[in-house]
């Protein structure tokens, strides 16, 4: 029997975190071994276990895998939320793939000199409410369904609902005017497994601040 994954990760969000909630919402038991120096990192670095020297890494399977979305593509496939064919499996992609854009705006921005930062949150607001909210309010009136693709979850519906969760922290106003996506989030945070991931005390991390931000810089600058 395999052991559990083992995210190698500094203690904050960044692109570990959506893998984090992957694993959660499959409910996937993970370990965690922080990076907590730049000595830390470089072991990694000359142990070659980063092969762009770089991380998220994830041990799993009997594999050492980097780069985020791959990561996230091997859980969904071996967790069965990436749909039941080929074309479902584009859709779902296609999905993630705008929700990654928000959500790298998201990640970066707390890390910005003060005036970038303001703009950059200025920048999530709109492209929140005019972009990417209204997207995925039309996908869910068109079919009227529970999830986003095949009426059953995926990735891109852990993806989506970890992006909304990150909006609201940034300004929760945005998703009041878009009721379709305020049910999607309760219905997706009442499964047990998010539910539960969503409980104080879990491996979900906190919004950044500033001691993280200078924690970071330290390790990975």
């Amino acid at each position: 029997m395999a052991g559990k994954p083992i995210l190698h990760y500094s203690n904050d969000r960044g692109n570990m975190e959506s893998i984090r909630w992957l694993l959660a919402a499959a409910g996937v038991e993970f370990e965690e071994e922080y990076i907590e120096t730049r000595e830390d990192l470089e072991k990694l670095m000359n142990d070659g276990v980063l092969m762009f020297q770089q991380v998220p890494l994830v041990e799993i399977d009997g594999m050492k895998l980097v780069q985020t979305r791959a990561i996230l593509n091997y859980i969904a496939n071996k967790h069965n939320l990436y749909g039941k064919d080929i074309k479902e499996r584009a859709l779902i992609d296609m999905y993630d793939e705008g929700i990654a854009d928000l959500n790298q705006l998201i990640i970066r921005y707390p890390y910005s000199d003060p005036g970038v930062k303001e703009a950059t949150i200025a920048q999530i607001k709109d492209k929140a409410r005019n972009r990417y909210f209204p997207a995925f309010e039309k996908v869910l009136k068109s079919h009227g369904q529970d999830y986003l693709v095949g009426n059953q979850l995926s990735k891109a519906d852990v993806r989506l609902v970890e992006l909304l969760y990150h909006v609201e922290e940034v300004d929760p106003t945005i998703i009041t005017s878009f009721p379709l996506l305020q049910a999607f989030k309760t219905r997706i945070s009442s499964l047990p497994t998010v539910k539960k991931f969503l409980q104080p005390g879990s491996q979900r991390k906190p919004p950044v601040d500033e001691e993280c931000v200078k924690k970071v810089f330290r390790i990975f600058h």
